[in-house]
């Protein structure tokens, strides 16, 4: 069994109200943080954009009036266009799909007003309104967290630079709640006290916060949570690197007070 996540408040630096700072301790006694924003869906539009230029999200946000912004979902190099199905506005973007047969099955974001689903994709309209952003695995179904690879991410892993499922590192999730909320999180990792996650202790993770629905976003060097105009956790490469100010990244998840 996957170690599980036991989530402890860490009380440092004030954060905004609607942000909080967790210390996780794992079964093995490796310890991370991880950085969670609430957003209540009567009171925020949430989107998915599609950056013009792929830029680092606190710069961006910075540049374009945003406060409050996740990053989106994975991406090809060198030119870093976004791989998996993206819409914006109902409509079909430039993107690279997942290989067959795992494009029918990966986890999906749909936004389309105030609703919110997080879903594989086949359970989701063939061409929906609004918003949709392809990425994986699904973390969190019906409360419960969801473990093995049905998604195909360790077959499908000549897509991305390595298996994204394997090991502890830097992650990005989105999720929903009960009670009408979006759950944006990001975690720490590849330092002495930052383990990071495995996709199941993420998984549990988000459950424990309270998530219905949950799925992975882009992570690594990527994470990049942006809470108030600054960005809150510490985005770190492959080799242990901090990465000021987070990679640059094509799509994001963008937050704004209705």
């Amino acid at each position: 069994m996957a170690p599980r996540a036991r989530l402890t408040p860490q009380l440092k630096a004030p954060l905004p109200r609607h942000v909080r700072r967790e210390r996780l301790r794992l079964r093995d006694g490796a310890r991370t943080t991880l950085y969670v924003a609430r957003y209540d869906l009567r009171r925020t539009e949430m989107r998915l954009v599609r950056l013009s230029t792929p830029a680092p999200l606190e710069a961006w946000c910075r540049d374009n009036g945003f406060t409050d912004a996740l990053v989106g979902g994975f991406y090809q190099r060198p030119d870093l266009t976004p791989l998996g199905e993206l819409r914006t506005g109902g409509v079909l973007r430039r993107h690279v799909p997942f290989a067959a047969p795992f494009h029918t099955v990966r986890a999906s974001l749909h936004v389309h007003g105030a609703a919110v689903a997080i879903a594989r994709r086949h359970e989701l309209p063939d061409a929906p309104h609004g918003d949709l952003l392809q990425a994986g695995p699904l973390l969190v179904r019906a409360g419960m967290p969801i473990g093995g690879d049905a998604e195909g991410f360790s077959a499908g892993s000549h897509q991305f630079d390595s298996d994204i499922t394997a090991g502890r590192h830097p992650r990005a999730a989105i999720g929903v709640t009960r009670r009408g909320e979006v759950l944006a999180a990001a975690c720490d990792g590849r330092a002495d006290d930052e383990a990071g996650l495995t996709m199941p202790e993420l998984a549990e993770a988000m459950a424990a916060l309270g998530a219905v629905q949950a799925m992975n976003l882009d992570g690594g060097g990527s994470t990049s949570l942006v809470c108030a105009g600054r960005l809150r956790n510490v985005p770190r490469g492959a080799h242990g690197v901090a990465v000021p100010g987070g990679r640059a990244v094509p799509t994001a998840i963008v937050f704004r007070r209705r």
